[in-house]
């Protein structure tokens, strides 16, 4: 019934380099341009600081080759025993295009996803700086407030509550059976973690944690059931099926949810952020669009 529905080097480095400071609030009118340019550089400048500790711990000295660095600091964290489920491989995927800028993400052991968040001119610059990106976030993830604890948790469910405006479907809704997940897997980080908790999200915002409810599945079965499961191409089929018979009820809802999850991506992956969750939604909607698009030229 579920089935049908649905990297002491790091710490070192981590230790000689200051958080990166928040992107001020964004401001209005003519001011605004001022202020996203602002937020850019302060990213920019903490990424840099990042990656430069990282090559001088790593190397001692001279620029640091961030694609190498990146692969070489997961390697070094399953060689210490982390639990990666598929390895240390870290996949890139660039978007198609045939004029600048380019843009490129990553997909790090554990499911979390970066994208480059400069203006590249060539393909090359683009993975340098998704790279640069997740180096940082794979660094600063070795920071103890990166594992799942209770008070991570409780931001973790407030967030996500906020992501969806509140409609959390009363008290046993798809919110507690993530927060369920979240308490199973205490003292792992978020970056280990990301696809296992993308999953979950997915489920959320597609209903399908929902109907499973209605099915009496317990949150024990649904966690069991996907703590085993990858974000795989079945899973992205199924989902865009629910889409395309969503579609049929109300015309235009893939292209207006993949409109938002467009919008979504794109302002994540210019402000740095993770981005499994909002790439994953616009694969999906991709998907389920070119099937309805095959069919009548919708989308």
């Amino acid at each position: 019934m579920i089935r049908r529905m649905q990297r002491s080097s790091a710490s070192h480095a981590l230790s000689k380099s200051k958080a990166p400071p928040v992107p001020p609030a964004r401001k209005t009118n003519t001011t605004g341009s001022v202020s996203d340019a602002r937020a850019k550089m302060i990213l920019k400048e903490a990424v840099d600081a990042v990656v430069n500790s990282f090559a001088k711990h790593t190397q001692g000295y001279g620029r640091v080759n961030v694609v190498e660095a990146l692969q070489e600091f997961w390697q070094m964290k399953l060689a210490r025993g982390a639990d990666l489920k598929n390895g240390a491989l870290v996949i890139y995927e660039s978007v198609p295009s045939s004029s600048p800028p380019y843009v490129c993400y990553v997909t790090l052991p554990g499911g979390s996803c970066f994208g480059s968040f400069q203006n590249c001119p060539t393909k090359a610059e683009a993975r340098r700086s998704t790279a640069k990106i997740a180096l940082m976030n794979s660094v600063f993830n070795e920071h103890p407030c990166r594992k799942i604890s209770d008070d991570f948790i409780e931001k973790a469910v407030a967030d996500a509550k906020a992501s969806f405006k509140g409609n959390t479907d009363g008290p046993n809704s798809g919110i507690e059976a993530f927060r369920f997940m979240l308490e199973a897997n205490k003292g792992r980080t978020m970056l280990e973690f990301q696809e296992l908790m993308t999953v979950f999200q997915l489920l959320h915002w597609n209903g399908s944690l929902k109907a499973m409810r209605e099915r009496q599945c317990s949150r024990q079965e649904v966690v069991a059931h996907y703590s085993h499961r990858t974000l795989d191409d079945d899973m992205r089929s199924q989902m865009a099926l629910d889409w395309i018979a969503r579609e049929q009820e109300s015309s235009g809802i893939i292209s207006r949810e993949l409109g938002n999850a467009e919008q979504e991506l794109e302002a994540a992956r210019l402000a740095g952020r993770e981005l499994r969750f909002p790439k994953e939604k616009r694969d999906i909607l991709m998907l389920a669009c070119s099937q309805v698009n095959s069919v009548n030229g919708l989308c």
